[in-house]
């Protein structure tokens, strides 16, 4: 959902099998960006990385095994929520990183390959919706801190909130194929946050 703090493959040391690993997801999204999941191989994977294609195969099995594993490692890699100390800005922190994120011309084709497999692959969606899910889930955090400093009504749902963030930036990304842009984000921060304010994300308790 919002921007990863660096690229994958650019990951922590840790012996032979996390430089393997880091290379892979390196040239895993080296491939996407460049000819998206239809065109992505384990065999251009394993070329590029520099590693044997066994390898490759034993341990990913799949062209979906392997996008899998670079969204858990963009995932790790993302920064984590904002508190400032305010709702309003803790929001607009989270939609100027999905802006930073969408726009950025390595993650932003990486976004959109996985997207568009998810469309007919059920592994690549199953791992963009557990990315997707985790980035929810850490966001979510800030309205539920608005909600204990009276910014928001008890009760407020933190991930529909953030959900209301980014679907107009994704929309206007991923169905529309308009541009991005700042203001857009401004725009969405300022609808959810007032409807937020009026109650219109309280889930009522059975």
């Amino acid at each position: 959902m919002d921007q990863p703090s660096r690229s994958a493959g650019t990951v922590r040391p840790g012996g032979r099998t996390a430089r393997v690993r880091a290379a892979v997801m390196e040239a895993t999204q080296d491939e996407l960006v460049e000819h998206g999941f239809h065109g992505l191989t384990m065999d251009q994977v394993a070329a590029r990385a520099g590693v044997g294609k066994t390898t490759v195969y034993r341990r990913w099995g799949s062209r979906a095994g392997l996008v899998t594993d670079l969204m858990t490692e963009l995932a790790n890699q993302s920064t984590p929520h904002a508190d400032t100390g305010g709702v309003e800005a803790d929001l607009r922190a989270n939609a100027l990183s999905v802006l930073g994120a969408i726009n950025d011309g390595r993650l932003g084709a990486t976004f959109q390959a996985v997207i568009a497999a998810a469309t007919s692959d059920e592994q690549a969606a199953g791992a963009l919706r557990a990315f997707y899910l985790r980035r929810i889930a850490e966001w979510a955090n800030v309205v539920d801190l608005a909600v204990k400093r009276g910014e928001l009504p008890a009760g407020t749902d933190g991930a529909e909130v953030i959900r209301a963030i980014s679907a107009p930036l994704y929309y206007r990304l991923v169905v529309t194929r308009e541009p991005v842009t700042e203001k857009d984000a401004e725009r969405s921060v300022a609808r959810t946050l007032a409807a937020a304010r009026a109650g219109a994300f309280v889930v009522e308790e059975l």
